[in-house]
């Protein structure tokens, strides 16, 4: 039974950053209680193929008891933090409140439409179970809706994909898309023809995986165009809608026909870290993340710590740390340490110097791209080593296994296991004469 007396480490966010400091403390002599909204870890960077429909959520979502099972020391519990008190030391959840030492606050970050919040309903982002379940539906539902509709002008915009934004996500996004459209869905229908869909991929930066080098940015962008993915740099979103997008570009304004809608154009800090600003003082970047010490803490309030996606670290270039998971798990185990230090009266190490190990960005089947250090390399190797790091940083052995097998499964015969559909919400269309066979079908060439 865990003792009142010790030490309470309390840690808001199951991520990431909040998971890797609880494990960290698993033999240093406090109490910890971890809380989250959600009773799982997810692991965010395989997210987009649940989206794709090549493994199911479950398969990269673990619940956190079973995690930390065996740390006798923590205990998980499911709520939602509305509030912190730093003077009396409390966190307030939706029912109740909670005592704590030293608090870790973990809570990653949401999407950003850039104060175009009725965008969302239009073009879904990627950050949650919910919202891969979403896109998933969307990408598949856009092909059978195209399969009924009879007019050549609306199918074409049912068989048109635009992704908002050429981070990471959106790349694999689009590598994705175009995938499942020339390979899987390839001879499955009979009015239309998915390997001629538009997948298009917009950005108002001036080049792909901006925060990649220039080198891998090329080869990024040649291996999209090689999957058939249209890319827009340089231009500006003005407006979504159910039907289209609207952009803004240097030869003027265009609006694109296009049913399904995809996001991955910015991501702001979670609420609870304005929470933290108004409480402490402590300063906020642009996007909402908080300022914080070099040692992870806030001003004033050195048993605060605020860790991975929430806070703004300074890396060795002066730029913030991205919000990737690398930087998280480093960042929870360093604030482990901290508390270890304290407890036992040892000097604290002062500042949190985060190692980069190198970023890759997965395009498509046998193509990735990696910066790791000096090196910059494309191709399979890249590939295949994307592969390896994705299955080690699983949390649970089982889910590597169950991944990896997917994974083989789908090379080898590229079909996705994970793409059912009801019929409920399909529009009402007329079953018309003009979508009977693929070769009778008026919306393609007839060189195809």
């Amino acid at each position: 039974m865990l003792q009142n007396k010790k030490h309470h480490v309390v840690i808001i966010g199951g991520g990431f950053g909040g998971l890797y400091a609880a494990k960290a403390l698993r033999r240093v002599p406090v109490r910890v209680t971890l809380i989250d909204r959600r009773n799982f870890h997810l692991f965010q960077p395989l997210l987009y193929q649940v989206a794709t429909g090549i493994i199911c959520p479950g398969e990269i979502a673990s619940p956190i008891r079973h995690i930390l099972r065996r740390q006798k020391n923590t205990r998980v519990l499911l709520g939602e933090v509305t509030d912190i008190d730093p003077d009396n030391k409390t966190v307030t959840l939706a029912d109740g409140e909670i005592n704590y030492d030293t608090l870790i606050v973990a809570t990653g970050m949401e999407n950003y439409y850039y104060g175009n919040d009725a965008w969302r309903k239009h073009a879904p982002g990627l950050k949650t179970i919910e919202d891969g379940a979403k896109i998933r539906q969307k990408i598949f539902f856009a092909f059978e809706v195209a399969e009924r509709e009879g007019d050549p002008e609306v199918r074409r915009d049912w068989l048109t994909f635009v992704i908002v934004g050429s981070s990471p996500t959106g790349v694999e996004l689009s590598g994705m898309v175009s995938e499942i459209a020339r390979k899987t869905l390839r001879e499955d229908f009979r009015s239309i023809r998915p390997e001629e869909s538009r997948i298009i991929l917009v950005d108002l930066a001036t080049s792909i995986l901006p925060s990649y080098p220039s080198d891998l940015s090329r080869k990024a962008k040649a291996s999209l165009e090689r999957l058939g993915v249209t890319i827009r740099t340089g231009v500006r979103v003005q407006s979504i809608d159910d039907c289209s997008v609207t952009i803004d570009e240097a030869s003027g304004r265009e609006q694109i026909g296009a049913r399904t809608i995809l996001w991955a154009a910015g991501v702001r800090a979670s609420p609870l870290g304005r929470k933290l600003a108004e409480k402490t003082g402590v300063h906020l970047d642009d996007s909402g993340r908080v300022m914080v010490n070099p040692d992870l803490t806030l001003h004033r309030y050195p048993n605060i710590f605020v860790i991975g996606d929430l806070a703004c670290v300074p890396g060795g270039d002066g730029r913030p740390l991205p919000g990737v998971a690398p930087v998280a798990t480093q960042q929870g185990r360093f604030v482990s340490r901290i508390v270890r230090a304290r407890l036992s009266g040892h000097t604290t190490p002062p500042t949190f110097r985060y190692f980069d190990k190198g970023t890759l960005a997965v395009i498509g089947r046998n193509v990735a791209v990696a910066d790791i250090g000096k090196l910059h390399f494309s191709g399979t190797l890249a590939w295949l080593l994307w592969i390896f790091i994705h299955l080690m940083l699983l949390v649970k052995f089982e889910n590597r296994v169950v991944v990896f097998i997917r994974w083989a499964f789908q090379y080898f015969t590229v079909n996705r296991g994970s793409r059912q559909l009801r019929a409920e919400g399909l529009l009402k269309l007329p079953l018309t004469s003009c979508a009977i066979d693929r070769e009778d079908s008026p919306s393609f060439s007839s060189n195809h």
